[in-house]
C-alpha cells in the first residue's frame, strides 16, 4: 500500500528536509491544496480522504484517521503534537468527517471524533486536552450491555471565533455559538449561545460577552 510505504520511507525524516520530502511526495496519497508542513511521525490513515490546503502544520505526533468520509483542514491551521483525528464511519453514518476552517489551532492532545460530524469554524482554538466527541453510546435498557444498544451520532458545530479551554469536553448533538468561550474541564451537553462563556459540569451559562471581561478576569476560568 503506497500511503504505509510512504509512511516508512519518509515519515521518520526529521527536520525541514523531511518536511520538504513530505510535501512533495505525500500529494501521491491525500489531497493537498497548496503547500503543507508535515512533521516526523505524523500518523495518517485512508489518507486519500484527507485534504489539507494551503499552510496548515502537523505537528510530531499528530494521527489523522479519516475512514471513510474524509477529513478537511482549512488554511494556516496548525494541529499540535499529540493530537488525534478520527473518523471512523464503521456504521455508514451519514454525516461522518471533520471538517477544520481556516487559522484555527488544535491543541496538545486534543481528540476529535467525528462519526456524527465535526464542523469548526474559522480562528477556533482549542486548549491541551480538549474533547469534542460526535458520538455517544445509547445505556436505556438495564437489561442489556450498553455495546449491543446503539449509538447516537447527531453532530457537532463549533462556529467560528470560539476558545475551547484545556480539558473541555463537547459532546454530541452540541452547537458552540459564534465567539463563545468553553473554560477549562468545562463538559458542554447543550448548546451554547453566541458570546457567552460557559463552564462547569455540566456546563452553563456564567457570562455573556460584552467587552466589560478583563484580562485578569478571564485568567480565573482557564
Amino acid at each position: 500500500m503506497l500511503e504505509q510505504l510512504l509512511f516508512f520511507l519518509v515519515g521518520w525524516v526529521p527536520t525541514i528536509v523531511g518536511i520538504a520530502l513530505r510535501g512533495f511526495l505525500y500529494r501521491l496519497i491525500l489531497h493537498m491544496d497548496g503547500m503543507a508542513a508535515i512533521e516526523n511521525n505524523v500518523r495518517l490513515r485512508f489518507a486519500n480522504h484527507i485534504t489539507l490546503k494551503n499552510g496548515v502544520y502537523l505537528d510530531q505526533g499528530s494521527y489523522l484517521h479519516a475512514c471513510p468520509a474524509g477529513i478537511e483542514i482549512g488554511e494556516e491551521t496548525i494541529v499540535m503534537h499529540g493530537a488525534v483525528l478520527h473518523v471512523y464511519n464503521f456504521r455508514n453514518l451519514p454525516h461522518a468527517g471533520i471538517k477544520i476552517g481556516r487559522d484555527s489551532l488544535i491543541g496538545e492532545y486534543t481528540i476529535i471524533r467525528g462519526q456524527g460530524g465535526v464542523t469548526i469554524g474559522d480562528r477556533v482554538f482549542t486548549s491541551p486536552f480538549t474533547q469534542i466527541i460526535a458520538v455517544n453510546h445509547i445505556f436505556d435498557d438495564p437489561k442489556r450491555p450498553f455495546t449491543h444498544q446503539g449509538i447516537t451520532a447527531e453532530g457537532i458545530v463549533i462556529e467560528d471565533d470560539c476558545w475551547l479551554g484545556a480539558g473541555a469536553v463537547i459532546t454530541d448533538g452540541v452547537r458552540v455559538g459564534q465567539g463563545s468561550v468553553v473554560a477549562a474541564g468545562a463538559v458542554v451537553t447543550r448548546d451554547v449561545p453566541p458570546h457567552s462563556v460557559v463552564a462547569g459540569v455540566p456546563a452553563k451559562v456564567i457570562k455573556t460577552i460584552d467587552g466589560q471581561t478583563s484580562a485578569r478576569e478571564a485568567a480565573v476560568y482557564f
